[in-house]
């Protein structure tokens, strides 16, 4: 479908405002104000709001009517990104961003991410659960929850087949927060104490050692895009850019390239990222990311493969809101 007969206009990413002045400005100059660009020269509008900014008037509910801020949006003319984000200063909006999706899907919105997929890509042992059988191995993981008992060290039983030193993370944060480096049983009861305090639970892996690289591949329309390499910090056990590391566009190795369609199967779904790790030896299956960041390229001015990128992300979209459409939309 061309351009100029997409019925989509707009383009609604549902994310929490909570972001501090310093973080907010860099989000808008690396990610937001390139969304809104990309989003306009496809002739769309794009735009962020809180799951407030949303209304819906049910008292039809053959035909509710949905407002973003003041203005009616329908399924014809807009989509909704509902990626759900948990990081510890968004939990509270983790109810209002499942319950909004659900409503939406139900007003017959078209989502990218429909809320199962969110829940499964926003927590690790459920994305290694869902995809066990991935022609890239997942690194082995044990699930660890913590509470008012956590000095009492039951989740140990699990931790029998897990070898030390492993990293253990947050379940579903995103960026490279909490995840620490664990010596021993004692250094897990430590971070499990730590977790306590804001009911954070927590993955447990092996450490696949120093100088382990990051995979990035972009998935678009079911085939691999791009792929962006993250390469640590000497002396980091995280290659995420937020922890020092570095990053760069590359070629997508072979063997991703070949695991794609098995992902895309799985999830049908028209854009993601799937995160892999090579230890210098084999490639893992890390994560999951439905709402990944499209990186940008810090070498080029004009950012060109993040643009080109984004753009393709955007068609995918599109087509698959007029594919949603041409199919009678959502059936209630």
């Amino acid at each position: 479908m061309s351009e100029a007969s997409a019925p989509l206009r707009r383009m609604v990413w549902i994310f929490p405002d909570r972001e501090s002045t310093r973080s907010g400005a860099m989000w808008k100059h690396y990610f937001w104000d390139v969304f809104a660009e990309v989003a306009a020269g496809m002739g769309m509008e794009w735009s962020r709001h809180a799951p407030e900014a949303v209304t819906v008037d049910g008292t039809d509910p053959g035909r509710p009517r949905v407002y973003l801020e003041d203005r009616p949006v329908t399924p014809e003319d807009t989509l909704f990104i509902t990626a759900l984000y948990s990081l510890p200063y968004q939990s509270m909006d983790v109810f209002n961003q499942l319950s909004l999706c659900t409503v939406l899907e139900q007003a017959g919105f078209y989502l990218p991410f429909p809320a199962q997929v969110s829940l499964l890509g926003n927590d690790k042992l459920a994305t290694v659960l869902f995809l066990a059988d991935s022609p890239v191995p997942p690194i082995p993981s044990v699930r660890i929850g913590s509470g008012r008992d956590v000095s009492k060290h039951q989740y140990e039983a699990a931790l029998d087949g897990l070898a030390f030193p492993a990293i253990v993370k947050p379940a579903g944060w995103c960026g490279g927060g909490g995840i620490c480096l664990a010596r021993s049983r004692e250094d897990v009861r430590g971070l499990a104490s730590l977790a306590q305090g804001g009911d954070t639970t927590l993955v447990a892996q092996p450490y696949l050692g120093d100088g382990t690289v990051d995979y990035r591949v972009y998935v678009i329309g079911g085939k691999p895009y791009a792929a962006l390499r993250r390469t640590p910090e000497a002396g980091s056990p995280v290659a995420n850019a937020s922890r020092g590391g570095s990053m760069e566009f590359c070629p997508v190795p072979a063997e991703l390239a070949d695991a794609t369609g098995y992902f895309a199967k799985k999830l049908a779904i028209p854009f993601f990222c799937v995160d892999f790790l090579h230890d210098g030896e084999r490639f893992w299956f890390s994560e999951l990311e439905p709402d990944g960041v499209i990186a940008p390229d810090f070498d080029d001015p004009d950012r060109s493969v993040q643009r080109d990128v984004t753009r393709a992300r955007f068609a995918a979209y599109r087509d698959a809101h007029s594919a949603f459409l041409a199919d009678g939309g959502a059936r209630r």
